[in-house]
């Protein structure tokens, strides 16, 4: 089940090494954000969908990223040219997964200033992608994406968030 919040001693680090907690990652922006597991064909298959995503709120005083659940190396290696474009972070021991209480990868989420989550969609089910980011757009006063296009992969139920070790 997912969290309504995430601890405020929460570290996140983003793939230039950086490491921060996540009170002062979002001390300027929320944060709207996809989290992807770089060992699944799930991942990968949303990997365009989910950027394109990012891009649209680019600009809409929202920290927009990736949260990759493998290191650094492993972040940078399938996000790719994304890196350029969109926040990245690295969390191999998935401990936003964990506080997310996140339970299917992709997942997009919505996560508020004061810690609290405004939404989160697990899986990739394009009317609940849609929902939420209509509500953030509504929210933020912007423009939504078009969820799905032509050139999105089809619904589906996701892979276990917390991977198969786990």
């Amino acid at each position: 089940m997912a969290a309504a919040e995430v601890p405020a001693d929460l570290q996140l680090t983003a793939v230039d090494g950086q490491t921060r907690s996540i009170d002062e990652w979002l001390i300027t922006f929320q944060m709207l954000g996809v989290v992807l597991d770089p060992f699944t064909y799930e991942s990968s298959w949303i990997l365009g969908t989910a950027g394109r995503v990012m891009e649209t709120y680019r600009e809409a005083s929202l920290r927009t990223c990736f949260v990759v659940t493998g290191t650094i190396e492993e972040a940078k290696q399938f996000c790719g040219p994304w890196l350029d474009r969109v926040l990245v972070f690295a969390d191999p021991d998935r401990a936003f997964v964990k506080a997310a209480g996140l339970e299917a990868l992709p997942a997009l989420f919505h996560l508020r200033q004061n810690r609290q989550f405004g939404g989160i969609a697990q899986g990739w089910q394009p009317e609940q992608w849609r929902a939420l980011s209509n509500q953030v757009a509504a929210e933020r006063r912007w423009s939504s994406p078009v969820i799905p296009t032509a050139a999105d992969p089809v619904a589906y139920a996701g892979s276990a968030a917390l991977g198969t070790s786990a």
